[in-house]
């Protein structure tokens, strides 16, 4: 009966959780920690696709932040003092590292160390 129910789920799940459930599996692969695992404090090393890109207005500081999903969940990145990174586009996959702060509203990780992944085919 067991078996029945997780063949079931199986069939059932939308296209969405099939994709998170594979961009999850590519992102392990690489030896990095799930998104929604990490903690505020730590320092995390954390992949996935870049699913959109924000460039603060000229009147404000400088600052580049994308938001990186990893199948797990969400990660605001923002690197201070940059309107651009070359490479660093919608769609793109990468590793990032660094300090994981945590609000109630998003986690964010401030000026990481990063690597660009090569581009899916």
């Amino acid at each position: 009966m067991i078996e029945l129910a997780k063949r079931w789920r199986g069939w059932t799940r939308s296209q969405t959780d099939v994709e998170a459930s594979e961009l999850q599996d590519e992102m392990r692969a690489v030896g990095v920690d799930p998104i929604r695992e990490c903690h505020h404090g730590e320092r995390v090393s954390v992949a996935g696709t870049v699913r959109v890109v924000t460039l603060r207005p000229k009147q404000l500081t400088p600052a580049l932040e994308i938001e990186l999903y990893d199948g797990s969940g969400y990660l605001t990145v923002i690197w201070l003092g940059r309107r651009r990174i070359a490479g660093i586009t919608t769609g793109r996959r990468m590793i990032i590292s660094g300090r994981l702060t945590c609000s109630p509203v998003a986690r964010v990780v401030y000026n990481p160390s990063y690597e660009l992944l090569p581009m899916a085919t």
